[in-house]
């Protein structure tokens, strides 16, 4: 039995495989990556490589062994997803995995934004195949806000159209090592989890945090969604991306993100990452 991660060179899946690599031998860990050089540094600590494509459902034949307990990292390209990872699901089935463990989005089948659509139906997939799996539903990266401090710290704000909303996120390391958790330990499979911070915060608190990080006046400057909209284009964002995250917002603004059930300190067995400590970390290194 092995423990594969897919999209292992990715923001999370690298932090997936780190983890489980402090949490089990090297030789039970494998990486499902596109570019085998590019994974170079995981083989040589003793990973296994295996190399196949979301989008090349053919190079997913053999990927997966029986008995194999399997992460599958949501894809990055949103329209794209469901066909990708239905490709993973028939690689999966076919090879009578123990488990897929499937990192989707926080509220599951009752998420009713745009960004959760693909979630959602690849939830119905997972269970349509019958597999033995367990959901991941990851709540928002507190790196969605703090990767993008360049803009907030030049002029002074951060922009949106959440108003009063809440958002209870975690770092991508606190959603790595709920994952490992799933898939090294015992008493998961059936489970749907909702993953989130233990604390919610809203964007005024954030735009506070960041401001006590840097000595500097930042304020949230709450715009209507188009407005929001247009920012995000004329910063470069396609329409396309900017629409979904101008959509977010409005699901922040409904409570949507806002949810802590406790379940990700659960798993890891320790609180999350609180903000201050992110903003702190990224201000640093910016």
């Amino acid at each position: 039995m092995s423990i594969v991660a897919t999209g292992a060179t990715g923001a999370l899946g690298r932090l997936v495989i780190e983890q489980l690599l402090d949490a089990v031998p090297a030789d039970q860990v494998v990486a499902v990556v596109r570019d085998k050089e590019k994974a170079a540094p995981l083989a040589a600590r003793g990973v296994e490589l295996r190399v196949a494509d979301y989008d090349r459902p053919e190079t997913l034949a053999g990927t997966f062994r029986s008995g194999d307990r399997v992460l599958l990292i949501s894809g990055s390209e949103v329209g794209k997803r469901v066909a990708q990872h239905t490709a993973v699901i028939d690689a999966a089935k076919e090879a009578g995995v123990a488990q897929l463990a499937y990192t989707g989005i926080l509220g599951g089948p009752d998420a009713d934004f745009l960004l959760a659509e693909e979630h959602k139906a690849t939830e119905q997939l997972i269970l349509d195949s019958g597999l033995p799996h367990t959901f991941l539903r990851n709540g928002w990266y507190t790196e969605n806000y703090t990767a993008n401090l360049g803009p907030v710290l030049e002029h002074g704000a951060v922009i949106g159209n959440a108003g009063d909303g809440r958002i209870a996120s975690a770092t991508r390391a606190d959603y790595a090592a709920a994952a490992v958790a799933v898939l090294t330990g015992e008493g998961h499979l059936g489970a749907a989890y909702e993953l989130s911070g233990d604390t919610a915060w809203s964007l005024d608190e954030y735009a506070a945090t960041v401001a006590g990080a840097t000595g500097k006046e930042i304020t949230y400057n709450r715009v209507p969604a188009a407005v929001h909209q247009e920012v995000l284009v004329g910063a470069g964002l396609p329409e396309s991306f900017a629409a979904i995250l101008v959509d977010v917002d409005e699901a922040v603004a409904r409570g949507l993100l806002a949810g802590t059930s406790g379940d990700l300190a659960r798993l890891i067995g320790r609180p999350t990452t609180p903000l201050a400590e992110t903003v702190a970390s990224a201000v640093a290194a910016a």
